[in-house]
């Protein structure tokens, strides 16, 4: 499991993009997470899945109003990562009103979140497997903070702990 201190790993994310620009279509768009970190402070926080309850009213929310105390903070980006398709995460994206303020980044398959040693098994759910909650902070690529809650616990993933964290790093 990634711990403080270590390197992010290499994998892709996707990302819908809804205007064209920057050399990114209309759509999905994959990324790969060493260049897009590089150089860079962005505040990741993962979550189990698009649409539910304490994700949806609380998790993202939450960073969406802190974005601009979270750039002051010096954070770059803030990226939320959740085991769900480009297309869901667009969709949710819009409905959270994320735009200009938290990246909405998919890990359809689970791939990224694997190697980063944070599933959550949730077939017995009728989900598969998600990522746990967890939040991040990471410079240049390295993780210099790591939340992991607790199964069922939304504690210490919030932007709340995220922009104290930001300001004593």
């Amino acid at each position: 499991m990634i711990k403080v201190g270590d390197k992010l790993p290499a994998g892709k994310l996707q990302e819908f993009i809804e205007v064209e620009g920057d050399g990114c279509s209309v759509g999905p768009n994959t990324f790969d997470v060493e260049k897009e970190v590089a150089g860079k402070r962005i505040a990741i926080f993962a979550l189990p899945g698009a649409y539910t309850p304490t994700c949806s009213a609380k998790h993202v929310p939450g960073y969406v109003e802190q974005a601009d105390a979270l750039k002051a903070a010096g954070i770059d980006e803030i990226w939320c990562v959740s085991v769900n398709d480009a297309y869901v995460m667009g969709a949710w994206g819009r409905d959270q009103k994320t735009a200009g303020k938290v990246r909405m980044m998919a890990d359809g398959s689970a791939e990224w979140t694997k190697v980063l040693g944070l599933t959550l098994d949730l077939t017995a759910k009728g989900m598969g497997v998600r990522s746990q909650r967890f939040s991040m902070l990471v410079d240049n690529g390295a993780v210099k903070a790591l939340n992991i809650e607790a199964p069922g616990k939304f504690e210490v993933s919030n932007a709340e702990t995220m922009l104290a964290q930001a300001k004593q790093k």
